[in-house]
């Protein structure tokens, strides 16, 4: 979904991912269109309605999951021999199969850190804190599918919970700092652009990027699409094979091909907007120029590319509504 700080981050309706912009015709790295129908805000089964005082035995782990088999919900899958995932059950059209709560440990150590406990699904929490003891709970953005259960999970487990917006954790998180938890130096490594409050995890040979970047298709933008293009120069500028352990799909192995891809991908894209606004003329909405770049795309997935496309406007120095320009 979509946040800039608290505002945007708790509005009905708003996008939360990447669907609409990675099935346009612009370059899309890693996935065809119908993988990356990826979700609607908040959408899926168990994103809402906790049951209070339910139980759930520790996840079973699992082997490697095949991306293109059924989900395995409740499940904890390792990925890496320091960080394993347990698949929340919110799937849907901006959340592709659900958000990944991530498990870090490790080997050996008798804690572990969480990163995104995801939506306020009591069944999903209780899965997750069987894994602990639980040292630090991390947030990479402020939507409510990574942080809704973020406070209601650092209660249970009784530990603090790291977040850039203040309001939606308890201990605060910038740039730089280093978390040491699970037996892990865990480093903080600000990725603003899908929000302003995005921020992403170094650990060993590994990057958790939330949905700044994702493990198929492209993500949406809610913050300056200036800040995502420079976070993207970031990404790609840290060690070939740093694997990308992100906030929905798959894992994928070298942050820097990615990265590079969603470079290409957002000049494409970016260039397309251009061409649009001189074929339209005067000062169009971001919404003429959404009619006229995804004309191809479900129109059920125009709404998520319009915040896209507002900040590709932005950047051009125009206005996403039809006004004045920017300046």
């Amino acid at each position: 979904m979509s946040n800039v700080e608290d505002n945007r981050a708790n509005r009905a309706g708003t996008p939360e991912h990447g669907a609409a912009d990675s099935l346009s015709s612009a370059a899309n790295p890693g996935s065809s269109a119908a993988d990356s129908r990826s979700s609607a805000a908040d959408s899926g089964p168990g994103s809402t309605n906790p049951r209070p005082g339910s139980t759930n035995p520790r996840p079973s782990a699992a082997g490697p999951r095949d991306s293109a088999t059924s989900p395995q919900y409740g499940v904890l899958r390792e990925v890496t021999p320091f960080a394993s995932v347990v698949l929340a059950e919110n799937p849907g059209v901006m959340t592709l199969e659900g958000t990944n709560t991530w498990v870090l440990r490790a080997p050996g150590s008798p804690t572990c850190a969480v990163v995104d406990p995801g939506p306020l699904d009591r069944a999903h929490l209780d899965r997750v804190a069987a894994c602990g003891p639980v040292d630090a709970v991390l947030l990479t953005h402020g939507h409510p599918d990574h942080s809704e259960g973020a406070r209601a999970f650092g209660e249970l487990v009784n530990a603090p919970v790291h977040a850039v917006t203040r309001s939606l954790g308890t201990a605060a998180l910038s740039d730089g700092d280093v978390i040491e938890a699970g037996g892990l130096e865990i480093r903080a490594l600000a990725t603003p652009g899908h929000t302003d409050d995005s921020i992403s995890f170094l650990t060993r040979d590994a990057v958790l990027t939330g949905d700044t970047i994702l493990g198929r298709g492209t993500t949406v933008l809610d913050g300056k699409l200036g800040d995502y293009l420079a976070t993207l120069k970031t990404l790609a500028a840290l060690p070939g094979g740093t694997t990308v352990l992100p906030g929905h799909g798959p894992e994928l192995p070298d942050v820097v091909a990615v990265a590079q891809a969603y470079l290409k991908h957002r000049e494409e894209r970016l260039a397309q907007v251009r061409a649009a606004v001189e074929h339209l003329g005067g000062a169009p909405t971001a919404r003429q120029v959404v009619e006229l770049v995804y004309a191809d795309v479900d129109r059920s997935l125009w709404p998520a590319a319009e915040w896209s496309v507002r900040s590709q406007l932005e950047y051009l120095g125009l206005s996403p509504d039809g006004t004045a320009p920017v300046l």
